[in-house]
C-alpha cells in the first residue's frame, strides 16, 4: 500500500499532502487497535520524519488519538462518523436491503447469503448483507472486503465500468506489484466475457476456495455509482448448478428494479 509518486507527477491538481494523509487512516487493518510511525513508514514507503507530521496533524484534527506514553495511534471517533455519515446517506443501501431480504427468503436455499457492495481501490467493501440463519453459513457483515479481481461481485462491478476509471482502477494494482497489474487485466478480460455471455459474473472458489457465488452489477442512475449485487454460499451447500438455474434471474430481476427505482 507504498504511495504513488507517479499521481502527483502526473496530475497538477493532485493534493499529495492530502493523500498522504488518507493513506495513513488506511493503514489500519483488521485486527489493529494501535499502530506507531515506525509502522506507518513501513506501510506506506514515507520516510519518519514525514509521518511524524502527518500523524500530528491527523491528532489535531481528531482523526487520531495519540499515546505520548507508548508512542502508538489508534483511530478516533471522527474516523468512524465519517464512516456511518456514509452509510447513513446511501439510499441505494436502504432500498435494496427490502429487495435483498427477499430474494434469501424466498429461493429454495436457506444457505445463500445476499450482499450489496461498492468498489474501493482493488478491494470491494459490502455496504449491506443479508445472511443466512442456517448453522453452517458464509458469515460476511458490513465493511467486509474482497478482492475486486478475485471475487464475483467484483468482476461484475468491473465489467461495466468505464474504461477511463477502469485504468485508474488498474493504476492502483500497479502500486501494489507489476504482476498485481497483469493478473488484475486479466480478471478484466475475464469478467467482460463473463458477462457478455451470462449477464452475471462467477466466482466459484475465485474469492475462497469454499465459497460459491454469483453476482451482477447495480447502477446508479442518479449518481453513476456502479454497485454489484451477489448471492452465494458454502460450495457443498450451494452449488453452480443452482445459482446459475434458480438465483440468476431473480438476481438480474432486483438488480434491474434497484437502477429503474434510483
Amino acid at each position: 500500500m507504498e504511495f504513488d509518486p507517479e499521481l502527483e507527477s502526473k496530475d497538477r491538481n493532485f493534493v499529495t499532502a492530502l493523500a498522504r494523509g488518507l493513506e495513513i487512516l488506511r493503514c489500519f487493518r483488521r485486527g489493529d487497535l494501535t499502530l506507531t510511525n515506525s509502522d506507518f513508514s513501513e506501510r506506506t514507503g514515507l520516510p519518519k520524519a514525514t509521518i511524524s507530521r502527518l500523524t500530528h496533524t491527523l491528532c489535531e484534527l481528531d482523526y487520531l488519538v495519540a499515546d505520548a506514553r507508548v508512542g502508538t495511534y489508534r483511530l478516533s471517533a471522527g474516523v468512524l462518523r465519517l464512516g456511518f455519515s456514509r452509510l447513513a446517506a446511501m439510499d441505494m443501501r436502504d432500498r435494496a436491503k427490502h429487495e435483498m431480504h427477499a430474494l434469501r427468503m424466498e429461493g429454495p436455499n436457506p444457505f445463500v447469503t445476499v450482499s450489496l457492495g461498492e468498489q474501493h481501490r482493488t478491494e470491494v467493501i459490502y455496504l449491506a448483507t443479508e445472511c443466512s440463519t442456517e448453522e453452517v453459513t458464509l458469515m460476511v457483515r458490513v465493511g467486509t472486503r474482497l478482492p475486486l479481481f478475485r471475487s464475483a461481485i467484483g468482476k461484475a462491478i468491473l465489467a461495466v465500468t468505464p474504461e477511463d476509471r477502469c485504468e485508474q482502477i488498474f493504476g492502483f494494482a500497479r502500486a501494489e506489484g507489476p504482476e498485481i497489474e497483469v493478473a488484475a487485466r486479466e480478471r478484466y478480460k475475464e469478467a467482460v466475457s463473463e458477462y457478455a455471455t451470462y449477464g452475471y459474473c462467477l466466482g466459484y472458489g475465485n474469492w475462497r476456495p469454499d465459497v460459491n457465488g454469483i453476482a451482477v452489477p447495480v447502477h446508479s442512475l442518479s449518481d453513476g455509482r456502479i454497485y454489484g449485487l451477489n448471492v452465494g454460499g458454502p460450495s457443498y451447500r450451494v452449488k453452480p448448478k443452482q445459482l446459475e438455474a434458480v438465483y440468476a434471474e431473480r438476481l438480474l430481476k432486483v438488480a434491474a428494479s434497484l437502477s429503474i427505482n434510483e
